[in-house]
């Protein structure tokens, strides 16, 4: 357990159960962090219920739907966390856009709509969050970055996916170095293959035998590793990215 106590976190793109998103508002919760997340598209009854959920673990809980791709929205989020519960000491930037594509099929549009949230989103919402922070007595702040450990091997058929995700790793490092002296940490997360529920029988049938622990890796996995990076036992810790896989051997 680590204390996040009087911490808020805000956590982009949870819009289901089964996401690591829902996981990470779970496990920051259970640690004593007011939650603030994001959606999109997702059902109202759901997003109520998972509010009232996350009040169980006796901590604040609010939402705002709005779309990522709007230049505006790192703002009006920032807005909205903050008139509701005050200023963030924790982002996690987790939202996504992914469609497949291959070198017949990427074209302008799905190169802008991949940009428009795995880059412009994270990078603008991150730096306004340090805007703001730099004016308050909040003394040490969390950037958390999810990515998918395109270094680490290629994705063909996700050629705009893998370089906009890719392009948050090198975000991380030189976003670091700026926000160091303001005692705010930047560290990116990459959680491998995880059954966020995409997954059918037979990609689990294919992948399994590489997951040398024998199980492949779920939401909460991912979000144990963001809980330690926004806890006061990660403060010395900044610009890295954690390939936390499980083993995950690719070849």
């Amino acid at each position: 357990m680590y204390n996040l106590n009087g911490n808020v976190a805000l956590i982009t793109g949870v819009s289901h159960e089964k996401g690591i998103g829902a996981a990470i508002c779970h496990k920051l919760a259970s640690n004593g962090a007011d939650i603030f997340f994001s959606h999109w598209g997702s059902d109202s009854n759901w997003v109520k219920e998972f509010e009232g959920r996350i009040r169980e673990y006796g901590v604040r809980c609010g939402s705002l739907e709005i779309d990522l791709a709007d230049p505006g929205t790192p703002v009006n989020i920032l807005e909205a966390v903050t008139a509701e519960m005050g200023l963030p000491a924790i982002l996690v930037n987790n939202a996504a856009h992914s469609f497949r594509d291959g070198y017949m099929n990427l074209d302008a549009k799905t190169l802008d709509d991949h940009y428009a949230v795995n880059m412009r989103a994270t990078f603008l919402l991150s730096v306004e969050f340090a805007r703001r922070f730099r004016q308050t007595p909040i003394p040490a702040g969390r950037i958390i970055n999810l990515t998918s450990g395109q270094a680490l091997g290629p994705m063909p058929g996700e050629l705009a996916y893998a370089a906009t995700k890719g392009a948050i790793s090198a975000f991380t490092l030189s976003l670091s170095v700026e926000l160091a002296p303001l005692g705010i940490t930047v560290n990116a997360v990459n959680p491998g293959p995880t059954d966020t529920g995409w997954m059918n029988e037979v990609i689990k049938k294919e992948i399994l035998p590489k997951f040398p622990f024998g199980r492949i890796g779920m939401p909460e996995d991912a979000a144990r590793l963001v809980a330690f990076l926004a806890s006061e036992e990660a403060e010395w810790i900044t610009g890295q990215v954690l390939n936390s896989e499980g083993g995950f051997l690719r070849g």
